[in-house]
């Protein structure tokens, strides 16, 4: 892969083999953004795992860095009054999952009431695609309307594994303070311990990195594994 004049620039204030502490990795990151616009900060985990294995949950991270989401809930009946008043742009049931089924898809999360997802379960090629399809596992499928769209106010995102084994997740911007860059990271970071699965063998996190989306990536310092 070809880097640009200003990538090759940034890289050499870069010794690719220092490991930092999650501060230190921020402020790197800092250093090394050179975009025109506020770039956002991407952590990535390689984790061991076994072809079977595999980690998937949701965390609130302490610091929001994005506007506010667009939250689509599929229900019907009183449910729909209770979406609207936990703050749900758009509420529907039949005519909500037509609209998508005709190709809208403006909003950036949503969620269903388990009896709504016999019909939702249809819109698969097209949610499952955009990685929308509500989940029981990342709570977007309950009928606590009101405790999953607040968490999702609060800034509740989903994670989980590729096939190659790494987590990709955005966790904040180069304008934040590093702390709280850092202390996103620190949020995400328990969350995947948690979900480390039981018959997982030697080291389940074998690197973390941080970069900026136009930046290289800076090593993190892995902590003693619990």
């Amino acid at each position: 892969m070809k880097h640009g004049k200003k990538y090759l620039e940034s890289l050499k204030k870069y010794d690719g083999t220092q490991v930092f502490d999650l501060v230190a990795a921020a402020e790197m990151v800092k250093k090394l953004s050179f975009a025109k616009f506020d770039e956002t900060v991407d952590v990535s985990v390689k984790l061991n795992l076994k072809k079977s294995q595999t980690v998937r949950d949701t965390v609130v991270l302490p610091h929001q860095f994005r506007g506010e989401k667009k939250i689509l809930v599929f229900c019907k009946g009183e449910k729909e009054k209770e979406a609207l008043e936990a703050g749900a742009t758009y509420v529907g049931a039949e005519e909500m999952i037509e609209k998508v089924k005709g190709g809208w898809l403006d909003f950036d999360i949503a969620v269903a009431t388990p009896d709504m997802m016999k019909d939702v379960g249809k819109l698969g090629m097209v949610l499952g695609r955009k990685g929308l399809m509500p989940n029981p596992k990342t709570g977007t499928v309950t009928f606590d309307l009101k405790a999953a769209l607040a968490e999702l106010k609060k800034g509740r995102v989903e994670f989980r594994v590729d096939k190659t084994g790494v987590i990709h997740l955005p966790i904040g911007k180069v304008s934040m303070d590093s702390t709280k860059v850092a202390e996103n990271v620190q949020a995400f970071i328990t969350e995947v311990k948690r979900k480390k699965p039981a018959d997982a063998k030697g080291d389940f996190m074998q690197s973390i990195s941080l970069s900026s989306s136009m930046g290289p990536g800076v090593w993190v310092a892995i902590k003693d594994e619990e």
